[in-house]
């Protein structure tokens, strides 16, 4: 069955791999692009996301621009790993069309509105910071999400971006716990899974060497994680000879959940030593949580959808 889903993103070299999967999937029907400060800001963000539809052919699909910074807090960025255009220097075509006129949270709220109840799917790759904002501002709309998948975080991982927060955690942690805490039907996807789906040098090449568009430039994208002296925050094995594909976890789960074990645990976020951080607490909400992964057949899936065309 078809799932409509909206991506939300901060791209991103690996975002930027996970949306061209959605876009080579037929399983998903991307009705559109929110955009959210994170690996870079807001303006370079959303010009990424124009960009890689442009590279896929698809500008029909609207890009609206989202929260420019967290909800409390200042925010950062990530250049050293995803290159100061986010893309990691990989050459992308300019937007073929300009975000739409309306901010993300109120286009999200009116897309929700418009659909049946529990239809619409959130596939969040970047801070939850517009999905917090949507259950501040529209909590009704958001009651009618259907799924959110959203990677992010560390449960026994240590982390990337302190002692054991992930990235997108440790950006808007107040907005992780908002969303953890509504009663959405949320997926979490964190450091635990993503780091077994890594990609090496000789995939990379193979992709480069493929005939289509989406997968020469997944190739040359990942190939620029090799170029980052942190990895994209991954631990990567002596010789440094793969890299993690951490958002297009996001999309392969949609696609194939059976690839994934998952949990609910009941998860605390932590808002002060180690912003992000997350810890079991009984007292808190349970998120179902992706522990284990099938590896080897989530690369499989992705690399047939990239070169498929």
């Amino acid at each position: 069955m078809t799932r409509t889903v909206i991506i939300d993103t901060d791209p991103g070299i690996d975002d930027a791999v996970a949306i061209l999967l959605a876009l080579a999937s037929p399983e998903l029907e991307v009705r559109g692009v929110t955009t959210v400060a994170g690996n870079l800001g807001i303006g370079v963000t959303t010009r990424n996301a124009g960009r890689i539809l442009a590279l896929a052919g698809r500008s029909d699909i609207p890009v609206a621009v989202g929260a420019a910074q967290p909800l409390t807090r200042r925010g950062s960025d990530s250049a050293g790993v995803h290159g100061g255009d986010g893309l990691g220097g990989v050459a992308f075509p300019e937007p073929a069309r300009a975000p739409i006129g309306i901010a993300a949270v109120e286009w999200l709220a009116a897309e929700v509105d418009r659909a049946p109840a529990g239809s619409l799917d959130v596939l969040a790759l970047g801070p939850l910071t517009n999905l917090a904002l949507l259950l501040r501002d529209h909590p009704r709309s958001a009651a009618r999400l259907g799924k959110v998948i959203a990677m992010g975080g560390a449960i026994h991982e240590t982390g990337n971006a302190g002692p054991r927060a992930e990235f997108n955690m440790a950006t808007d942690p107040e907005a992780a716990a908002a969303v953890f805490a509504a009663g959405l039907d949320v997926v979490l996807i964190p450091l635990d899974v993503t780091r077994r789906v890594r990609a090496t040098r000789a995939e990379t090449a193979a992709l480069r060497a493929s005939a289509t568009a989406a997968a020469q430039a997944s190739g040359a994208l990942i190939d620029a994680y090799f170029q980052s002296t942190s990895g994209g925050g991954s631990r990567p094995p002596a010789g440094g000879d793969s890299r993690p594909l951490h958002d297009p976890c996001v999309m392969l789960y949609a696609l194939r959940p059976e690839l994934f074990g998952t949990q609910a645990l009941q998860l605390a976020v932590d808002f002060g030593d180690d912003p992000g951080a997350l810890a079991l607490d009984p007292s808190a909400a349970p998120v179902v949580t992706t522990m284990s992964v099938d590896g080897a057949g989530a690369k499989t899936l992705l690399w047939q959808r990239l070169t498929d065309g």
